[in-house]
C-alpha cells in the first residue's frame, strides 16, 4: 500500500469541505506539534473540530502525543484526518517511527473507550502508569494516570488512511 503523504491528506481535508493544519515549533531538538481540523465558515473564523497535540524528540520512539480531542456534530473523519496527519508529519519530518501515548484513567467506561479506539489505530500497551514514585514523572507529562501504549507510526498511517 502506498501511504499518503501530509500533502495528499491536506487535500483530502479540503475535498472534504475542512481545513487541516499543523503548527510545529522546534526548541533544542524538540519539536513540538498542534494538529488542528476545522470547518470554514462565511465571515466567522473556523470552526474547531478537533486536534491533537504531542512532541517529537529526535529519536526512532521520540513521538509523544498528549492532547486529543474532537468535538461537534459530523465529525467522524476528524479524528482520521488527524491520525493520519500527525503519523505523516512524522514520517516525513523526524526520525521517529514509534509513538507512545497514556490512555487516561479517570473514568472507567472511559478508559476502556480510549483502550479499545488506540488500539485500533494499532497501539499495544506498555505498561499501567499509577501512584508508583516511578510513575512521577510519566504523571507529570500526561497529567494523570493510565495504560501507557505504543505504536508504529507506519502501520498506524496504514491502518487510518484506508477510512479517510
Amino acid at each position: 500500500m502506498n501511504l499518503p503523504s501530509l500533502a495528499e491528506i491536506e487535500q483530502r481535508a479540503a475535498a472534504k469541505g475542512l481545513l487541516l493544519r499543523l503548527q510545529v515549533k522546534q526548541a533544542l531538538g524538540i519539536s513540538t506539534l498542534r494538529v488542528v481540523v476545522a470547518r470554514p465558515r462565511d465571515a466567522q473564523a473556523p470552526l474547531l473540530l478537533g486536534e491533537l497535540k504531542g512532541w517529537a524528540l529526535p529519536l526512532p520512539d521520540g513521538l509523544q502525543l498528549d492532547t486529543m480531542r474532537v468535538q461537534g456534530p459530523q465529525t467522524q473523519d476528524v479524528g482520521r484526518l488527524i491520525w493520519a496527519a500527525t503519523f505523516a508529519w512524522a514520517l516525513e519530518a523526524t526520525p521517529c517511527r514509534s509513538a507512545r501515548l497514556l490512555a487516561i484513567r479517570d473514568q472507567e467506561q472511559q478508559h476502556r473507550r480510549l483502550v479499545r479506539y488506540f488500539r485500533q489505530l494499532g497501539f499495544e500497551p506498555i505498561r499501567e502508569v499509577g501512584a508508583a514514585a516511578m510513575d512521577l514523572p510519566l504523571r507529570l507529562v500526561w497529567g494523570g494516570a493510565g495504560l501507557l501504549m505504543r505504536g508504529d507510526i507506519t502501520a498506524g498511517l496504514e491502518r487510518v488512511s484506508r477510512r479517510l
